[in-house]
């Protein structure tokens, strides 16, 4: 094991970039991470293990069991986690900021022009075009998840509790993940084998790993998790004195909560935002809600940016551009922070976290529960797309969403392509 250790240390300094170095490639990959999670990690993986040797195979898939732990985008908390094997905080942050921002300004500019022009000629068309394919692309986010995670009764009745809980008893998606995780941790007690890990082709290797003295080590996390709240409560607090409370209160409370529950993908979250974006606080309707999933979709950077889009309704439907701009910016910053101090606070420990059962366990199960969360999505979503304000049906649409699944589930067609074929096709309605 020492010589293997040995080994792997000596190819990682034989192989370790300049910081610039790092930093074009993780500004060229901001701009290039388009494909969702598992696009960008293989991403990732070809550039900075197979072809740069930057960081071994097992650090790699370590930091990447880490990342499926935390809430969060793995993806973008991967690449911090490889930033930081590189080059210490300074390489996480800026990694993790490269990987977010030109989609989050790309998402800005987007929301702009469906806040400002969505509801006018081409524009309208072309949202109307795409709003069946989104809701395909998440039915099959149903189906692509549930066939990895539900494999067994106990998944499938937690996928279903969590479901039924938030479609007929409207219990809040934070709870919902809280007692899917305890469920998860008393479960595997009774019955170990009865939750199949839904990341379980990552395997864990087992390496030597040094730990600093329990002193250096409180020391370390007390001075970064003070660094953490002091950077999330000042911009917090000077946004609202500057600008007011209408809507940045309603945006801190509702994104900062989202961030920490952000388990099993942005999917598992969106329902959260959703209704608190359209039925509780009235920034948007559902079908613009659509809209910005359908963005967030063919846009560089993670999934989760959908909430940059959310943030910018907000502030435009409370006072215009200005106030959207900024409330987009803020949204932004307090969704991925907690990220940022997730990956830098644990990434010394990655080895020992992954050991702990009672943390899979409750992934686990969350990951589960997360199948029923995304079901009630695609419903939500579904009314929006295929009824009009009066109950008629659009016959028209949900067909379109059919094909739309079809070609998805076959892998006849990308995301990107199929939201462009969408697209093409509002256009061409409007024009016959």
């Amino acid at each position: 094991m020492d010589d293997i250790k040995a080994k792997s240390t000596q190819i990682n300094e034989q192989d370790h970039p300049t910081f610039g170095e790092a930093a074009r490639y993780w500004i060229k990959l901001g701009f290039m991470s388009f494909g969702g999670p598992a696009g960008q990690i293989a991403m990732m993986q070809t550039e900075c293990v197979d072809r740069r040797g930057w960081i071994s195979q097992g650090a790699f898939l370590r930091g990447l069991n880490y990342s499926m732990l935390l809430p969060g985008p793995e993806a973008q908390q991967l690449a911090a986690y490889i930033g930081w094997r590189l080059h210490g905080i300074k390489g996480a942050l800026f990694a993790g900021t490269a990987f977010i921002v030109p989609g989050a300004i790309l998402m800005i500019a987007l929301a702009w022009i469906a806040a400002a022009y969505g509801g006018e000629g081409a524009v309208a068309a072309v949202f109307e075009g795409i709003k069946p394919v989104v809701v395909a692309i998440v039915i099959a986010a149903v189906y692509r998840i549930g066939k990895r995670t539900c494999k067994g009764p106990v998944p499938l009745i937690l996928a279903f509790a969590a479901f039924a809980a938030l479609q007929f008893t409207h219990t809040p998606f934070p709870l919902i993940i809280l007692i899917a995780g305890l469920a998860g941790i008393m479960i595997a007690k009774v019955m170990p084998h009865a939750l199949t890990m839904g990341h379980g082709e990552h395997t864990v290797e087992s390496v030597t790993h040094t730990r600093a003295s329990d002193q250096s080590a409180t020391k370390r996390f007390v001075i970064i998790t003070t660094v953490f709240l002091l950077a999330l409560t000042i911009p917090s607090v000077l946004t609202v004195v500057i600008f007011g409370t209408a809507p940045f209160i309603n945006v801190l409370k509702l994104f900062i909560s989202a961030a920490f529950v952000t388990f099993g993908g942005a999917y598992a979250v969106l329902p959260y935002v959703a209704n608190a974006g359209v039925n509780v606080y009235g920034w948007l309707s559902g079908a613009d809600m659509i809209n910005g999933l359908a963005l967030a979709e063919t846009t560089p950077g993670p999934l989760i940016l959908v909430t940059t889009y959310v943030g910018f309704f907000a502030g435009w439907s409370n006072g215009g551009l200005s106030t959207a701009i900024i409330s987009a910016v803020l949204t932004t910053y307090v969704t991925f922070l907690p990220s940022f101090y997730l990956i830098i606070a644990g990434a010394p420990y990655v080895e020992s976290v992954q050991r702990f059962a009672w943390a899979r366990n409750a992934l686990s199960a969350i990951t589960a529960a997360v199948v029923g969360v995304i079901l009630n999505l695609a419903i939500f979503l579904g009314r929006a797309a295929f009824f009009d304000q009066s109950g008629n049906v659009h016959w028209i649409s949900m067909a379109a969403a059919a094909i739309s699944l079809a070609l998805l589930i076959s892998n006849k067609l990308s995301i990107p392509m199929l939201v462009a074929i969408g697209a093409a096709f509002g256009l061409v309605r409007i024009w016959i």
